[in-house]
């Protein structure tokens, strides 16, 4: 974990956030039950739990992308109030635009905002950073989804966000890519020190790159538990260690206990 010493911004207080959604049919799907929770500043943290429980529904709250009913967000005392270039999004689908090359899609957002002949230097530095070099040129169409999802990490870093929302983001990939890709964020976690929450459903994911996971209840979602990883870095898979904390987390989600059709995968 990148303790507070050494980062001073990025800090997300969630407090009592509720959020429902309209069903066609009239009836109301209590999404966010009172949702509280503090990422301090450069932490990892991860949201899991079953699915539809709502964990996207807070990403993108925390975005600016969907507005909450009742309770506050806040990063660095400042109320989130709609989006804005201090939080990084990255989508599960890299959702890169079809037409545009690799560096085109990346500088988008600094095009977007004004700023692109101020910190078009930037952009050279992430494509560089994950690992695109000598693909500026190509086009989503050529890419691996690999790649694809490195071209799409590149675009939420390049603003340099103090905070990146990843809305599982490797849930397209392939195993070894994913592995590979979870460990290229964390490599940028780490060098750019800046606060990450990651939506997925993977237990191994989230104990391989957490400082802490967060356990969410089916809905209305509330925090059900959080659990700190307390293993070294870089994390070892098969370590006794390792399988503790997923049991653990799994006995929580009571995958392990008598649920005969859970609603959510790993």
């Amino acid at each position: 974990m990148v303790t507070g010493s050494q980062v001073t911004t990025g800090k997300i207080e969630i407090r009592q956030v509720k959020k429902d959604f309209l069903n066609t049919d009239g009836t109301i799907l209590h999404a966010l039950g009172e949702v509280t929770l503090t990422i301090m500043p450069g932490e990892f943290v991860s949201l899991i739990g079953p699915s539809g429980c709502g964990k996207t529904t807070l990403l993108r709250a925390i975005a600016g992308l969907n507005r909450q009913d009742s309770g506050t967000i806040l990063l660095d005392g400042a109320e989130i109030t709609g989006p804005g270039a201090d939080r990084g999004y990255a989508f599960q689908h890299a959702n890169l635009f079809p037409w545009l090359n690799v560096y085109d899609n990346i500088a988008f957002g600094l095009k977007a905002r004004g700023v692109f002949r101020k910190e078009k230097d930037q952009v050279q530095n992430f494509i560089d950073l994950v690992g695109l070099n000598g693909f500026e040129k190509s086009f989503p169409h050529q890419l691996s989804g690999g790649m694809c999802q490195r071209a799409a990490l590149a675009r939420a870093l390049v603003g340099k966000p103090k905070v990146l929302l990843l809305d599982e983001p490797l849930g397209a990939l392939d195993a070894f890519t994913r592995m590979n890709m979870q460990d290229e964020i964390l490599k940028i976690w780490q060098r750019h020190k800046m606060t990450m929450l990651m939506v997925t459903h993977d237990v191994d994911e989230a104990i391989h790159m957490s400082d802490r996971v967060v356990v969410m209840t089916s809905r209305p979602s509330r925090v059900n538990q959080i659990i700190d990883i307390h293993l070294p870095r870089p994390r070892v898979r098969g370590q006794e260690e390792f399988f503790l904390y997923r049991k653990k987390i799994l006995e929580i989600l009571n995958f392990a206990g008598q649920s005969a059709e859970p609603d959510f995968y790993i």
